[in-house]
């Protein structure tokens, strides 16, 4: 067997065990399922996880920024002659810093418990001015919150508290720094309350006594024994069920706080995340597949029905407090959790809420690009790569007989300001997960590169099982032909033919230094072969093909001293013939 043969067998051999052997582990799957449970057990919340340290201390930073909507027309709309008109300024942005503290492992690891305080710096070069200098003409909201306190009262007490706030000059309407609003002041209204009950603060802040304070105690699952409980939480608190709406599910205490997501997302899922802000659990869907830099992520994002009314969403119904006390799409209503003031929240600009919140005052522009929220997670990982959280903050202004200011007044959503927070995976954090990832697509796919060896294989042996046909084909039709200048069948060619001995060609003496042999392929191939001059032959091109030089495409020359001893003088031709003959495969 020649080596060709051998190289065609191996490879054939190669190939056969490589298209099986990928074939195989690519239908069962198993470097799929071992890279997927590794993932699963590295990516936990347990002590020794790698992701520990990131979830504690989250690298990428987060901002978040404020705007506040400044009414132009106060007047004119208290007197019932224009409708509300608003102004948005802002952005005001602060860098927040959000570690988590007092972490401890419960429950044999399996559940871990934190605390998650905020800190806000604020970033001039990132704001559009300065929150201590810029004044926003806005809602009084202790005013409203006092109003509505005494909705209930007797229309004579309510008469006598407006008749007292008015001649202390407290109007609908404050004109109040940004920073203020923002970060809380000494409102006259609740300090006159203080005096009288000590339990009522007289400050009042949007944010106030927020900056280095958490929401709370959460107590969340590790994954430990479920990777789809991963990040979860478990209580908040120290309860697993709020008690402030109106129906089981509503109180449900769902999902994670939005930091992390379990492992190997699908597009038809919905994520829950537990908003304490907003008093709830919201869900999002699968909205589009997206990249941030060069990470694959999903969107998810709070469908319309997150905040549609009951005849829409039968689910929303517990959300109605009292029971059957609803308003309208888009908005929800938050006065149990807020000390009863009239909150109600939405997103920026009444995005995919009711028309008429939207009609009702001059200046929202709700759109999508702007005003949505969502989450784009790498659906590997379930780390969301980047975030965007965006709500809005309103209060309820309605007309309350005792209070002459609120006479032409309709029930109106008022926008306060509304908070775009958000976060982007840094470069470091990166270039890390582009890692992993290329990591898990190679062991993933190993059963498809062995496959495409395999395939790789069988071309090169398709490729020399041709060619060794080739090469039989062109031995079985080679012959030795004289050429010459002249006709083979002249008269003169047959008086100086040499003597033939089968079909090979005779050669001139050497006795010159510069004997020419040339070679040249043509010719069908002889019957048979005489022994003897073959192997002579063969000696003779072993010796001088050495010196060959090629000039022609199948042709070339002997240039050197050659010995043809050993020939028969039967296969020698005259010295009167041509030092020069071509002999032809």
């Amino acid at each position: 067997m020649t080596r060709r043969s051998c190289a065609i067998y191996a490879t054939g051999i190669v190939c056969a065990h490589l298209l099986i052997l990928g074939i195989a582990l690519l239908v069962a799957q198993v470097f799929q399922t071992m890279i997927q449970e590794r993932i699963k057990k590295e990516i936990t919340l347990g002590e020794n996880s790698r992701v520990l340290d990131g979830w504690i201390n989250p690298p990428p930073p987060v901002y978040m920024q404020y705007f506040f909507f400044n009414v132009t027309n106060s007047e004119a709309f208290l007197a019932g002659r224009e409708k509300a008109k608003v102004t948005q300024i802002g952005p005001y942005t602060y860098r927040e810093y959000r570690p988590r503290e007092n972490v401890t492992f419960l429950e044999n690891g399996t559940k871990i418990f934190a605390t998650n305080p905020k800190s806000f710096v604020f970033l001039r070069n990132m704001s559009s001015g300065d929150p201590e200098v810029d004044r926003v003409i806005t809602v009084n909201i202790p005013f409203i919150a006092v109003m509505n306190e005494l909705y209930s009262y007797s229309f004579f007490l309510r008469t006598a508290v407006s008749m007292w706030m008015g001649s202390m000059g407290i109007e609908v309407f404050m004109n109040r720094t940004v920073h203020e609003v923002l970060w809380g002041f000494k409102d006259p209204l609740l300090s006159k309350i203080h005096a009288m009950r000590p339990e009522v603060n007289e400050n009042f802040g949007l944010m106030y006594n927020k900056n280095g304070t958490h929401e709370g105690e959460f107590v969340f699952h590790t994954g430990e024994k479920n990777y789809m409980d991963y990040g979860k939480i478990d209580t908040w608190n120290g309860i697993s069920r709020m008690n402030w709406w109106s129906s089981n599910q509503s109180n449900m205490i769902n999902g994670t706080d939005g930091s992390v997501f379990h492992t190997f997302l699908s597009r038809k899922e919905l994520l829950y995340i537990f908003a304490a802000d907003l008093c709830r659990s919201i869900h999002l869907g699968y909205v589009a597949d997206t990249e941030v830099k060069g990470i694959p992520a999903f969107r998810f994002a709070p469908p319309s029905d997150v905040l549609a009314p009951p005849d829409e969403n039968p689910s929303n119904a517990g959300f109605c407090v009292p029971a059957g006390d609803c308003l309208g799409k888009g908005v929800l209503k938050v006065s149990v959790c807020r000390e009863g003031a009239p909150i109600v929240v939405s997103f920026p600009h009444f995005y995919q809420a009711d028309e008429r919140y939207i009609n009702a005052i001059d200046g929202m522009n709700p759109n999508e690009e702007e005003h949505e929220t969502y989450l784009d997670i790498n659906p590997t990982t379930g780390v969301p790569i980047r975030a965007c959280k965006r709500a809005q903050l309103n209060v309820i202004l309605k007309r309350v007989p005792g209070f002459p200011k609120t006479k032409f007044l309709n029930e109106t959503i008022f926008p306060i300001m509304y908070v775009n927070e958000t976060a982007t995976i840094d470069d470091e954090s990166a270039a890390q997960m582009k890692t992993l990832l290329l990591i898990v697509t190679v062991v993933s796919n190993f059963p498809v590169i062995i496959v495409g060896l395999g395939a790789i294989l069988l071309v090169v042996l398709i490729f020399l099982v041709c060619r060794n046909r080739q090469r039989k084909t062109t031995k079985d039709e080679t012959a030795y032909t004289q050429v010459s200048n002249q006709a083979e069948d002249s008269p003169e060619n047959r008086t100086n033919q040499p003597l033939r001995n089968g079909s090979y060609i005779a050669m001139s003496p050497v006795e010159a230094q510069n004997f020419h042999c040339a070679i040249r392929l043509r010719g069908p191939a002889p019957a048979r072969s005489p022994p003897f001059a073959e192997s002579r032959l063969t000696r003779f091109l072993e010796h001088g093909l050495s010196n060959c030089h090629m000039f022609s495409q199948n042709t070339c020359k002997l240039k050197a001293p050659t010995s043809v001893s050993g020939f028969p003088e039967a296969l020698l031709p005259s010295p009167a013939r041509p030092e020069t003959h071509s002999l032809a495969f």
